[in-house]
């Protein structure tokens, strides 16, 4: 595939006049947890090893991203501190350089099960940012919901990175109606004291199962409402393409974030783009399909080939999900193998 030609640098502008500057890779589709709403308790099957992308092969796919003008690469998974070669990964990423000689922001969204031994020789490497994904505080809880009996390991985790300096640490919360939705209150008072960033995100329909049901989510209105009843919350303005809506928690400095990516899309300010564990190039979480950048670079595609790739798959991008639309269909990937 030619792409018609070599890509300048800002070519990663969709139909819809959005400027894509955040590449979200995917580094393997396993877990070492079992979330309810994410991943069956078995069964799973995994990506044959020698269809992941090795080190080499994203350098070069980040290395092209950059000179098309990317400027942030956050990795993800599954679980990306499963990945043997995690800290090399983040070193050789955060050491390449865009066309006006800067670095790329290297973050990282993790489960924390492994950030107590991690945290430390990843933020020597560049890792600059990292989101934590922590739905309750309470061991019986977490247990049943990630059928692994882990939350001290998470919680040690979360400790560590921020001794190692990843401040402020974003934590992840996806609330499931009649089953964590009543900590939504506590959870905010442990973070403001703990000074990380909760960020509540609505449940969407990207599990392995396909057994989403809107009736079940818990909305963003619904947790403004459980948190206006025990804060005063004011707006943070400038929201620019951030996906999380914030607000002072009584006043600040402390914030609390609302994702509600099925209420309230902020697809018109999206600028991710999304590569998977196998090498496939996705324009939206819930694409439905994807363009191969594994195929052509194991084939000696040349730079020029795999950077029209990237502008062909931001082509056919949608100007919305879709999910609120008649016809809308999950993609035929979980979450867990499309990375977050």
């Amino acid at each position: 595939m030619s792409g018609g030609g070599a890509a300048a640098p800002g070519a990663l502008v969709d139909t819809h006049g959005r400027a894509h500057r955040d590449l979200r890779i995917s580094l393997t589709d396993h877990c070492n947890l079992r979330c309810t709403y994410c991943m069956p308790a078995e069964g799973v099957a995994w990506l044959p090893r020698e269809e992941l992308l090795d080190p080499g092969e994203l350098m070069r796919i980040v290395r092209i991203g950059l000179r098309l003008g990317l400027t942030e690469v956050r990795l993800t998974g599954g679980e990306p501190l499963l990945r043997p070669d995690i800290v090399e990964i983040v070193a050789r990423i955060a050491a390449l350089q865009t066309p006006t000689g800067e670095h790329p922001e290297v973050s990282m969204t993790t489960n924390g099960l492994y950030l107590s031994r991690l945290a430390e020789p990843l933020v020597d490497a560049g890792l600059t940012r990292v989101n934590v994904s922590l739905d309750t505080l309470r061991p019986d809880r977490f247990l049943a919901l990630t059928r692994r009996d882990r939350l001290a390991d998470v919680l040690a985790g979360i400790e560590a990175a921020a001794a190692a300096g990843l401040r402020p640490i974003k934590v992840n919360t996806l609330l499931m109606r009649g089953v964590n939705d009543d900590e939504a209150v506590d959870l905010v008072r442990w973070a403001v004291a703990a000074g990380h960033e909760l960020r509540f995100i609505e449940h969407m329909p990207l599990d392995a199962g396909h057994t989403w049901r809107r009736a079940e989510m818990v909305t963003g209105e619904e947790i403004l409402g459980a948190l206006g009843a025990a804060f005063a919350l004011t707006p943070v303005p400038a929201r620019g393409a951030a996906p999380a809506e914030r607000w002072y928690v009584d006043g600040g400095p402390a914030t609390v974030g609302v994702i509600a990516s099925v209420t309230r899309p902020f697809c018109g300010a999206c600028d991710r783009l999304r590569l998977t564990a196998d090498g496939q190039l996705r324009n939206c979480l819930f694409a439905r399909e994807e363009s191969d950048l594994r195929t052509p670079l194991r084939a000696g595609a040349s730079d020029d080939d795999l950077a029209g790739i990237f502008v062909d798959c931001l082509r056919r991008k949608l100007p919305g999900h879709g999910i609120n639309e008649p016809g809308f269909l999950q993609p035929q990937r979980p979450m867990s193998a499309i990375g977050g």
